[in-house]
């Protein structure tokens, strides 16, 4: 199970480990062309087919594993290079909206590791050990019994109505999927947390990590924060 990669949807539930850290992406609507979300996920889904059908379970778990990896990759390629959709996180605004509500939920909701907000879409490295279930009014809704998709509900659903306010717009604001990875170990967490510090550095807008102003990390051995 804690290998297991999960696309959030609107129907759950699905897997989600009480604790434990978690790899979180989530995008603006219409972020991404349609075709080339479909030709993404059916390219994925046959290429699982085929490992099912050829490998043992003992392999198909660790093979899957890497192509969930390189179909995330492909995933994030499209988001850093894609202009054909909103890039409303451009606005340095709401941008600080989204990042507010990240560190308003941290030693809440989650214990923040790192986070990075890109033109379309944003990474999050979070841990949910010991902190609280669900929220205290949530209980008839779909995500009352799963806290990362009860996170990510207040979490988009606060920052979708206070950027729109801003924006002078209405209308859906994130796109209804997200990504979550459960991160295995901590060698795993150094490779995640490298790689969303340096999303801005890869899409080529900047020269180090650290010069980008909404990339934040915390050093979890030390306790010490360090904000771009």
């Amino acid at each position: 199970m804690a290998e297991e990669t999960i696309f959030y949807r609107r129907n759950l539930p699905h897997i989600q480990p009480p604790n434990g850290l978690f790899f979180i992406t989530f995008r603006l609507t219409d972020s991404l062309p349609k075709h080339v979300v479909q030709e993404l996920k059916e390219s994925r889904r046959k290429e699982i087919e085929t490992l099912e059908k050829t490998l043992t379970p003992e392999k198909f778990e660790s093979r899957k594993y890497r192509l969930e990896k390189r179909y995330f990759a492909e995933f994030d390629r499209w988001l850093d290079t894609c202009t054909e959709g909103p890039q409303w996180l451009k606005d340095e605004r709401v941008a600080q909206i989204v990042a507010n509500k990240i560190h308003d939920f941290d030693n809440k909701r989650y214990h923040l590791i790192a986070y990075c907000i890109m033109s379309n879409h944003v990474h999050l490295v979070i841990e949910q050990t010991g902190v609280e279930r669900i929220s205290e009014s949530n209980i008839k809704g779909k995500t009352k019994s799963y806290l990362l998709a009860d996170t990510l509900r207040l979490l988009k659903g606060g920052t979708s109505r206070l950027s729109n306010i801003e924006l002078g717009r209405g209308g859906t604001f994130w796109h209804h999927e997200s990504y979550d990875h459960y991160v295995r170990d901590e060698e795993e967490l150094g490779r995640i947390v490298e790689y969303v510090l340096n999303n801005p550095v890869k899409a080529g807008l900047v020269e180090a990590w650290q010069d980008w102003e909404f990339t934040y990390w915390v050093q979890i051995a030390t306790g010490e924060h360090q904000l771009s």
